[in-house]
């Protein structure tokens, strides 16, 4: 009836919408990949901590280690599949080098509230590992997603250059031919 139209309009919310899409995504499977890294690393803990009498802070990067491994190969095939994986060499050396920064984060907290404030009995060492590994997981959400597990251009970006390279006047590709 009027100018008002009711079909949805491709534009820039619609892209913007896509790509807070998959960023919902991408945070969901690095929350369950995360999940399951972080009750290995708690049952790890816990284990250590009560079979083998370390100190807490040991079990803890015991712990952390084993996490370590088990969330790689849990991001690599499951979270960030779709990603290059041209680098891999790169890749792990990134990751385990962010990985050591999440680790000393985590530990940290950890460290702090056994040994500067005295907070070590079981279920403290558990609350405080768990924070700890809360705040080392901001880290290590943002430096994996933008430093090890690299996007690969998407279909879109790809498209839109072709599209700005065929937009060009003919005359400015007949002189780029000269």
């Amino acid at each position: 009836m009027g100018s008002a139209s009711t079909g949805s309009r491709p534009g820039p919310r619609s892209a913007v919408h896509r790509r807070f899409d998959l960023l919902m995504r991408e945070v969901a499977k690095f929350g369950a990949v995360g999940g399951a890294g972080l009750l290995v690393n708690l049952l790890v803990f816990n284990l250590v901590r009560h079979l083998t009498g370390l100190q807490v802070v040991r079990a803890s990067v015991i712990a952390t280690v084993v996490s370590i491994v088990f969330n790689y190969i849990g991001f690599r095939y499951f979270t960030y599949r779709d990603r290059d994986k041209s680098g891999r060499t790169k890749e792990l050396t990134l990751f385990l080098l962010f990985s050591a920064v999440g680790l000393v984060i985590e530990n940290g907290v950890l460290y702090a509230a056994t040994y500067g404030f005295g907070w070590d009995s079981p279920l403290q060492s558990n609350v405080f590992k768990f924070i700890g590994i809360g705040v080392a997981t901001l880290f290590r959400f943002w430096s994996y997603r933008s430093w090890v597990f690299r996007a690969l251009p998407g279909r879109e970006t790809v498209a839109s250059a072709e599209a700005i390279l065929d937009a060009q006047p003919a005359r400015t590709r007949a002189r780029a031919d000269i």
